[in-house]
C-alpha cells in the first residue's frame, strides 16, 4: 500500500464493522473503534500484508471530565515498510477496564503503566499493572484535569525528624494577582501611588 487512500479503503473494506469512523489527517490516517474491538483491529493492522503496522510508538489519554465517556484512549502505529503512520482511538467511561495490548505488542506495558500511573486508567492481562512515574503510595492521577496544580502532598526534609517526610501541601505565600501591564508603561497601582503622592505635594 503505497497511498493512504488506498490504504484507508483497504482497512475499511477489511474492517468494516469494527470501523466506526475513518479519515486522512495531517498525512495519518485517523481511525476510530469501539474499546471491544481492539485486538482485532491491531492484530490485523500489524499482521496484514498491505498494512504492516509493526511498531506501537505510543499509547496515551485525553481527558474530557465533563463529557460521560472521560477518557480517549489513543494508540500511535507505525509501518517502517509503507512509512505511513495511523492513530487508533476509543472512548471510555472514567472506570472502565480496558483489554491489555502486550501480547500483540510487548512494548505496550510500561505504555500502559504510564496510562495507568497518569490517568487512572486500568488494564486486563497486563503482567505488572503498577505505577511508573510516581512513587508507590502518590494520591490521585497528574495528568487528569481535576488533579490540583499543587498535588495533595509535599516532601521535605524535616531538620527536627533528621529525615525526609511527606506531608499535605502548605502555601507558604498567597498567590498574587498579576496584572500582566507592559513594563515599560508601569503598572496601574504604581501610577494611582504616584498620582495621589504628587497630587499631596
Amino acid at each position: 500500500m503505497h497511498s493512504l487512500i488506498d490504504l484507508e479503503k483497504k482497512i475499511n473494506s477489511e474492517l468494516t464493522t469494527k470501523i466506526n469512523k475513518s479519515e486522512i489527517k495531517h498525512n495519518q490516517i485517523y481511525i476510530e473503534i469501539d474499546k471491544e474491538d481492539l485486538a482485532n483491529v491491531t492484530l490485523f493492522l500489524k499482521t496484514n500484508k498491505d498494512t504492516k503496522f509493526r511498531q506501537l510508538i505510543d499509547i496515551t489519554v485525553i481527558d474530557y471530565p465533563e463529557e460521560n465517556q472521560r477518557f480517549k484512549v489513543v494508540y500511535l502505529f507505525l509501518s517502517h515498510e509503507f512509512n505511513q503512520r495511523l492513530i487508533l482511538s476509543y472512548f471510555i467511561n472514567e472506570n472502565e477496564v480496558i483489554n491489555s495490548l502486550t501480547s500483540i505488542f510487548p512494548s505496550a506495558n510500561w505504555m500502559e503503566r504510564e496510562v495507568f500511573d497518569m490517568y487512572g486508567v486500568n488494564f486486563n492481562d497486563h503482567p505488572d499493572l503498577r505505577r511508573i512515574l510516581t512513587d508507590y503510595n502518590f494520591e490521585g492521577h497528574p495528568l487528569r484535569k481535576d488533579f490540583p496544580l499543587t498535588g495533595h502532598t509535599e516532601v521535605r526534609y524535616s531538620e527536627a525528624e533528621k529525615k525526609v517526610v511527606s506531608e499535605p501541601v502548605k502555601l507558604e505565600q498567597n498567590y498574587r494577582n498579576f496584572d500582566y501591564e507592559s513594563p515599560w508603561e508601569g503598572t496601574k497601582y504604581i501610577k494611582e501611588q504616584t498620582d495621589n503622592n504628587d497630587k499631596k505635594n
